[in-house]
């Protein structure tokens, strides 16, 4: 029984039909997550201005794809997990980076795996992250303002993530060769 209608411009809201033309325009197509996100103007607006300032913060674009990455992981979110396998392929973020987070393994790189292992703790703990693990992210050589920072990238995976459970939102034509499920 599909609860939640995969919204074209044609059948979307008012409030949504600009997102979703804007979207078209840049990406060629409308992923099912706007899809289905525009039958609520408010989410769809909240999601896409919540992407645009967590594009703003200071970390570059293989940290933000980590975010996302991990984020989706941890919330065992099939959807944008995949998306944002492909995404990172986009921001030429390295495969292993990509498989690992996939798979749930540690980073090579530890500062890299410090921000794996902290957005983790925060998504898992609900954000009651210990003073031990915000030191060691500290510690890593992130700085503080980043702690506030990942938090709204967090937000913003958490929306389409729990969007995407409640709607089990279907892969895109584009997304399928990335396809990931959570280890039951």
């Amino acid at each position: 029984m599909e609860i939640f209608k995969l919204h074209t411009i044609e059948t979307a809201p008012g409030d949504s039909k600009a997102i979703l033309e804007d979207t078209l325009n840049q990406m060629k197509f409308i992923p099912n997550l706007y899809a289905t996100m525009a039958g609520s103007p408010q989410v769809l607006k909240a999601y896409v201005e919540m992407a645009r300032l967590f594009g703003e913060t200071s970390f570059n674009a293989v940290e933000k794809n980590i975010v996302w990455l991990t984020v989706s992981r941890s919330n065992s979110c099939h959807y944008c997990t995949a998306i944002h396998s492909m995404v990172a392929k986009m921001y030429n973020v390295p495969d292993e980076i990509v498989e690992a987070i996939r798979s749930d393994k540690p980073l090579s790189d530890n500062k890299l795996e410090s921000l794996r292992k902290f957005t983790s703790v925060l998504v898992e703990k609900r954000g009651w992250a210990s003073d031990q693990e915000i030191n060691n992210f500290l510690a890593a050589g992130y700085i503080k303002t980043q702690i506030l920072e990942l938090i709204v990238g967090i937000a913003q995976k958490t929306i389409s993530n729990y969007v995407n459970h409640i709607a089990d939102t279907p892969l895109d034509e584009p997304v399928k060769s990335f396809e990931w499920h959570a280890e039951n």
